[in-house]
Parts: structure tokens; C-alpha cells; sequence
């Protein structure tokens, strides 16, 4: 009985060990398009709990409109750090009807957490500076489909 415990277990753990960590990064999400009035973002979601820890992670390069969109279950103060992560960020911290609350610049490599300035269940990475490039700022609407528009 011992044996066909310890076989399962072995199993088991090979089974979920690629759930634990991620050696490169993810380019294979479900993906959706966002506009900030006539600006159009094409998004990776990251909407579960494992896609949201690898996020941007390993990413080497990026097209210029595109980013990862962060969908947390409830609204919750969240947090940003840029471990593994080598392209320098800004997130977008979006309220649930697409208004941003506030934005912070990350810098590649740093585990300084930046977070959001109020309760948000959404949050925008893109490119160091897309946002302020286009005079993008906070109490300014993205939307789009998990925004209901």
C-alpha cells in the first residue's frame, strides 16, 4: 500500500509540476481588444491565478500596442513587482468600468511593489510611457469587453 501511495504522490507532483514555475514566458493566452478613445490595445488576459504570477515575465519584446490585462475575481488593492520581468512597464490600475485609477511606472528587474491607489479588479501593462505618450491619464476610460462595453 506504502508503494502505490509514494507512486501516486510521484505522479501527482509531475502532474503539477509545470503549474509551479515557468522557465520562459507566456505567449499562448486567451487575448482580447481594448481602445483608450481611438487607440487600440491588444491584451493578453491573464485570469488565472498562474497567469497572473508569470504575467510579463521573460517577455524579451513586445509590439508597441500591445500589453497584459491582469482580471483579479474582486475588486482588492493590488500589487505589482517586475521580479524576471525585462521590459521596463506601466500599470494601469482599471477600475471595473474601465476608468483608470492610477498609473505607475516600473522599472525592469525590481522588487519594488507599486500598487493601486483604491480597490480595482483590473489591471493594464504596457510599455514604459504608451500611456503618457498619448496623454493617457487616470479618471481617463479604457473599454472593451471585461469593461461591458
Amino acid at each position: 500500500m506504502n508503494a502505490l501511495f509514494t507512486r501516486l504522490l510521484c505522479l501527482g507532483l509531475l502532474a503539477w509540476g509545470p503549474a509551479w514555475s515557468q522557465d520562459g514566458p507566456q505567449l499562448n493566452l486567451p487575448r482580447t481588444t481594448l481602445s483608450a478613445g481611438m487607440r487600440l490595445i491588444h491584451a493578453q488576459v491573464a485570469d488565472t491565478p498562474q497567469s497572473r504570477t508569470v504575467g510579463l515575465m521573460f517577455r524579451r519584446e513586445m509590439p508597441e500596442n500591445e500589453g497584459m490585462l491582469f482580471v483579479f475575481e474582486q475588486p482588492a488593492t493590488q500589487c505589482f513587482w517586475m521580479k524576471n520581468t525585462v521590459l521596463p512597464l506601466t500599470a494601469a490600475f482599471v477600475a471595473d468600468d474601465g476608468t483608470i485609477v492610477n498609473l505607475a511606472d516600473m522599472q525592469p528587474q525590481s522588487l519594488d511593489s507599486h500598487c493601486s491607489a483604491k480597490p480595482v479588479r483590473y489591471v493594464l501593462e504596457m510599455h514604459q510611457g504608451w500611456f503618457g505618450k498619448r496623454g493617457i491619464k487616470p479618471g481617463a476610460r479604457l473599454s472593451g469587453p471585461p469593461f461591458g462595453k
